[in-house]
């Protein structure tokens, strides 16, 4: 069982930067993929970035590809989203989720544990 916390969000203007964090319990984390994914407002939730147990292995969304930063720290059951050059169009709701496989990380349904979200407002 892994739960988990999103921390991180908040109002920020257009082109500055915020980093989420997602603290985990749970014994097991360091061995599980985790991934962040967003929902804005009326729309689906969408992918944005995984990364695998060892932190070795990194994807990103295209729209977020030389802003956005994921990493996972297994000593601190941590995983981040660093956020820069943020722009209106990445308000939503951010939500970290863990899984023990590396495999399909864009699907929604494949992630095991969800956190329950943070927000986060760019203001043009």
């Amino acid at each position: 069982q892994v739960q988990l916390v999103e921390s991180g969000g908040g109002l920020v203007q257009a082109g500055g930067s915020l980093r989420l964090t997602c603290a985990a319990s749970g014994r097991t984390f360091s061995s599980y993929a985790m991934g962040w994914f967003r929902q804005a407002p009326g729309k689906e939730r969408d992918f944005v970035a995984a990364i695998n147990w060892s932190g070795r292995i990194i994807y990103y969304v295209d729209s977020v590809k030389g802003r956005f930063t994921i990493s996972k720290d297994n000593a601190k059951n941590t995983v981040y989203l660093e956020m820069n050059s943020l722009n209106p169009e990445d308000t939503a709701v951010y939500y970290c989720a863990a899984r023990q496989f590396y495999t399909r990380v864009i699907v929604e349904r494949e992630y095991e544990y969800w956190g329950q979200g943070t927000q986060v407002t760019v203001s043009s």
